[in-house]
């Protein structure tokens, strides 16, 4: 069986969510077009395959370099087998392959070198202002899929043709396998999430993580849902070390290696979010609640697009500020909803969930002209 369209699950477990409710959608839209579903190790094969079930056209293969992993936490980021062989190898399966769909840019490099006949469809994952969009790569998609018209002008103004760029909403919204992980705390108090962003010049984390979190237990005013960036964990070797201090406690959720960490779950959960510049707040502004934003470089922020999400709470630039802050953030609440639907809106466009028939249809639409 020659494959009409190919998924490509080939990158860390993050992009899961921003990838299969467009499979999902299109293997029910199209039943009889024979898909191919390529996984680079056993946790990516044993999520997908449990959520697609018998699906007869559907084929789930293992991509060049496949790792079997056993029992793999399906929140951690797996070892991925080395990118660039990987393509080079599968390069060739996809030769008769008409569509081929990742949600990363490095399976990008394959239509970028290569002349296939397959033409790459790309969805763009995350929300946040500061996502990169100057990358040769991305013209090099027949098709790129993103959320709202603030991404179709920034891609456009980097060369991309507007005409292969197709606004549908927020892909993830549509994902209906989440954890929705059970929070226990012992006491009814207001839930705070902490997101810092994982890299260093754009994160709260290096300067005032661990002092903000115990700030905000020592309170005793607030449970506190700690479930950072998995590269996060990744790139600060000390958060597991600090997280596994806060094990035991019941006003703390810790989490570093669940599903729940990537599919929106713990945004969903909080009423307070305390972050930086993460796109996590994009997703926990679906629904607008208080927000503070941490700032320890004192960022000259104002008129930045960059830092658009800032609009959306207070921003303190010391410590001290912060659980002041926090304090006060639901009684001013009523002053930065507005901001916060705004923002949402520019970033997310529909996040109601119809984002995944949307690039579905896109996709079978590009089929019959293909």
């Amino acid at each position: 069986m020659t494959a009409d369209v190919a998924f490509l699950f080939l990158g860390e477990t993050l992009l899961i969510p921003h990838l299969y409710p467009v499979l999902d959608a299109l293997t029910q839209a199209a039943p009889q077009r024979p898909v191919d579903v390529w996984v680079a190790t056993s946790m990516h094969r044993d999520l997908i395959g449990g959520w697609l079930g018998d699906r007869p056209n559907v084929r789930l293969r293992r991509a060049p370099g496949f790792r079997d992993l056993g029992a793999w936490p399906a929140g951690r980021n797996p070892p991925l087998p080395a990118k660039l062989p990987l393509l080079a190898r599968l390069a060739p399966r996809l030769m008769g392959t008409r569509v081929v769909v990742s949600a990363e840019q490095t399976s990008l490099w394959i239509p970028t070198l290569l002349p296939l006949r397959s033409r790459f469809v790309n969805i763009l994952h995350g929300a946040g202002s500061m996502m990169n969009r100057d990358d040769r790569r991305r013209r090099a998609a027949v098709l790129t899929i993103v959320a709202a018209e603030r991404e179709r002008d920034a891609l456009a103004a980097h060369g991309v043709d507007p005409a292969r760029i197709a606004v549908v909403g927020y892909v993830k919204s549509g994902f209906r396998q989440r954890t929705h992980a059970a929070l226990a705390f012992a006491a009814d108090r207001p839930v705070v999430l902490y997101a810092p962003h994982w890299q260093r010049h754009r994160s709260s984390w290096w300067a005032w993580g661990e002092e903000a979190v115990r700030r905000v237990t020592a309170s005793g005013r607030y449970n506190l849902i700690f479930a950072p960036h998995q590269r996060l964990v990744e790139r600060a070797p000390d958060v597991r070390a600090f997280a596994a201090g806060l094990a035991g406690r019941n006003d703390v959720h810790v989490d570093l290696d669940s599903f729940a960490m990537v599919d929106g779950s713990y945004t969903a959960a909080a009423d307070l979010y305390l972050g930086d510049t993460s796109s996590q707040v994009v997703e926990f502004l679906m629904r607008p609640r208080p927000c503070v934003f941490l700032d320890p470089a004192a960022v000259a922020w104002q008129g930045d697009p960059s830092y658009a999400m800032w609009a959306a709470g207070e921003v303190v630039t010391t410590i001290d500020a912060m659980m002041p802050a926090l304090d006060r953030a639901t009684a001013r609440h009523s002053g930065f909803v507005a901001a916060q639907e705004a923002f949402a809106t520019t970033s997310l466009g529909d996040s109601d969930g119809v984002a995944p028939g949307r690039a579905a249809a896109a996709i079978l639409r590009l089929l019959a002209t293909s």
